[in-house]
């Protein structure tokens, strides 16, 4: 095939005229007539193969021996070519259907997402089960249409609203799973696991179960050679984080060919009580989620290796300055790194509502907020729509927005912002100088 592709290309380059040449003739055919000759080959003629075009262009003696090539064949039949282009085009579609996620089947979780006027997107997760059905605001939707359907089809229901399905994450499963106490909401998770710098093996001490949702993403950043050490006092708190835990677990296997892994020991014990069972651990780093950490501290602090991190959640400015005072009156090897607050800020990027109602398109945002009353979908709806004259959408269209877009847009800090949740506090442990 190479060889066929390099005559191909010797061919058409020795058949291309040269600038001058091909401009004189244009010149010149527009003044004389048509050469006689050779009948000019019509478009619905055979074409000519690569050899036979080289073959003409070259001597006599020359021509007979690539004519001698073609004869003898020194690569593949065409048979043999489309027997190997059909084995390619399989092993393609082997390896594009092995990409595809496997079906939904009952025992694991899902996640409909239904798209509400005013840029408003509503998520319902439920855990399928044959004889089931999904009620949403837009309709019910029977679990057995979802069953063996391919995640990220849409649906209808049956009030005919359209329904996109899809496996939650973990980050959306902690924000819908049932809660009893306030949860470690995902964007403080996310920047204690960069101030402990956990790695898969790492052996991480918790206190403060809560609802499970600390433990699920230390469970999946230690991975399965790593432990997780979860402490709770209260005997509620426990049992719903172990419940939480068993069933992501489980929907996890279902749905995926890896499992889970199960490193998560949860202990209903107060913390400050358990001086005798840390002895036998080593720590490498801690989480401390709880109304008094000050009291965890002198219990934890031989079990952590010596320059790990504790990072401790706490909700008010008073809890840090009362943490950070004991931890100067005792004495304690800790050193104080760092205290912040994490904020994201939400933005809203739509196009611009025309006064004449003239706008095509309206672009909906993804803003996972529950479904308002409809007085408050009225006021809504006035402070995403940007109200332009019909004066200035004509001036406000510039030569490259009538290139790439037929409407202006707006994009300002959406309306909906998440606020305080809490002041992480980074302390490590150090030696001190021996005196």
């Amino acid at each position: 095939m190479r060889f066929l592709r390099a005559l191909r290309r010797a061919a058409l380059a020795a058949s291309r005229p040269s600038s001058s040449s091909s401009s004189s003739s244009s010149s010149s055919s527009s003044s004389s007539p048509p050469a006689v000759g050779r009948p000019r080959r019509r478009a619905w003629e055979a074409s000519l193969s690569p050899l036979e075009r080289v073959r003409r262009l070259l001597p006599p003696e020359e021509a007979a021996a690539v004519a001698a090539v073609a004869v003898s064949p020194q690569g593949p039949s065409e048979k043999e070519e489309e027997e190997e282009g059909k084995e390619v085009m399989g092993e393609m579609g082997a390896t594009t259907a092995g990409a595809l996620p496997a079906p939904f089947r009952a025992g694991e979780l899902a996640l409909a997402e239904l798209r509400r006027k005013y840029h408003r997107t509503l998520k319902v997760m439920c855990l399928l089960a044959s004889g089931a059905a999904l009620t949403s605001p837009a309709g019910v939707l029977p679990h057995g249409d979802i069953i063996g359907k391919t995640p990220g089809q849409m649906l209808r229901t049956s009030a005919g609203a359209r329904v996109l399905l899809r496996r939650p994450s973990l980050e959306e499963y902690v924000l819908l799973m049932p809660r009893g106490p306030t949860i470690a909401y995902p964007k403080d998770v996310s920047a204690m696991l960069m101030m402990m710098d956990v790695h898969p093996g790492d052996t991480v001490l918790e206190t403060g179960s809560g609802s499970g949702a600390m433990s699920l993403f230390l469970s999946r950043a230690v991975g399965p050679k790593g432990r997780v050490i979860s402490y709770e006092i209260r005997d509620d708190h426990h049992n719903l984080a172990k419940k939480n835990y068993r069933h992501w677990r489980t929907a996890w296997e279902i749905g995926h060919t890896d499992e889970w892994p199960d490193n998560v020991d949860f202990i209903l014990k107060d913390i400050s009580t358990a001086a005798a069972d840390m002895k036998s651990v080593t720590l490498d780093a801690v989480v401390l989620d709880m109304l008094n950490p000050q009291t965890a501290l002198p219990v934890v602090h031989p079990s952590l290796k010596q320059g790990g991190v504790c990072a401790v959640y706490l909700a008010n400015i008073t809890q840090v300055i009362d943490l950070l005072d004991r931890i100067r009156t005792c004495k304690l090897p800790f050193l104080c790194e760092r205290i912040v607050e994490v904020t994201h800020r939400n933005w809203l990027v739509v196009p611009a509502k025309i006064k004449n109602c003239k706008s095509s398109q309206m672009v909906e945002t993804q803003e996972n907020t529950e479904e308002p009353p409809q007085k408050e979908y009225e006021e809504i709806h006035i402070e995403d729509q940007a109200i332009l004259k019909e004066s200035e959408y004509n001036e406000s269209l510039s030569d490259d927005a009538e290139t790439y877009r037929s409407v202006p847009y707006i994009a300002r800090p959406s309306y909906w912002q998440e606020a305080h949740s809490a002041f992480l506090t980074k302390l490590r442990k150090f030696r001190p100088l021996l005196s």
